[in-house]
């Protein structure tokens, strides 16, 4: 894979759930649930995720991982391993910030709400005990949400603030057709009847988040040599 192929910003990466998919040749369908319980190393587009996530260290000023990639992320450069829930997480969680005066959650409330939709979570003790990571914002259901590492290069969120409306409804009907029996996404519709509507409670927050790291971790950062650039 050259330089060229990897070329979505010059200063910035989202690494998403199976991003590396955008660089097979030939297209085929993802068992999101089985993927996610594989060992890293056993999922088969692996080393496309690795060759992403070298990449980055030299090529771009930050980068997001976001749900399956922060676990990725936090397994492949810091040794934090994942692990598989004995029930699935499935809904929109309150939230709360640890480090008020960081930049990443500037202009967060007290508490504010993110969507989650995993069978597997992060260990929050190996990620304290790691002096080059910070938990910026946590759940007491869902545990760690945003980690940060010491430059601010590497971003890991753990859930879904990229979530449409609909989206944890979409996962929710695919699973009752499969006959998987899941449970109601939590705090996700209203009076938690999936006949009504889902309420929307996460767009402000994420879209602040997704501004916060643009802004103070990518732009004002990011060193341009405008004359090279000419």
């Amino acid at each position: 894979m050259t330089d060229s192929t990897l070329t979505p910003s010059p200063s910035a990466i989202i690494l998403e759930i199976f991003a590396s998919i955008w660089y097979r040749k030939q297209p085929r369908q993802i068992n999101k649930t089985l993927e996610e319980l594989k060992e890293f190393e056993e999922v088969d587009y692996w080393d496309e995720v690795v060759e992403i996530m070298e990449w980055s260290k030299t090529h771009v000023t930050s980068t997001l991982y976001i749900c399956w990639a922060a676990q990725a992320g936090l397994y492949y450069h810091y040794g934090i391993k994942k692990h598989i829930l004995n029930k699935k997480i499935s809904g929109v969680y309150e939230h709360h910030p640890l480090h008020n005066k960081l930049p990443i959650i500037r202009g967060f409330d007290d508490k504010f709400y993110v969507p989650h939709s995993r069978n597997t979570g992060v260990d929050g003790e190996a990620i304290r005990k790691n002096k080059e990571l910070t938990i910026v914002a946590e759940s007491d259901e869902t545990g760690p949400y945003i980690i940060l590492n010491s430059t601010g290069s590497q971003v890991f969120v753990t859930g879904h603030p990229e979530y449409d409306v609909m989206s944890l409804h979409y996962e929710y009907v695919r699973d009752v057709k499969r006959g998987l029996n899941p449970d109601i996404p939590k705090n996700y519709y209203k009076d938690d009847d999936p006949t009504k509507k889902p309420v929307k409670s996460w767009r402000c927050h994420a879209n602040a988040m997704y501004y916060n790291w643009l802004n103070y971790y990518v732009y004002q950062v990011t060193p341009y040599d405008l004359e090279k650039d000419k």
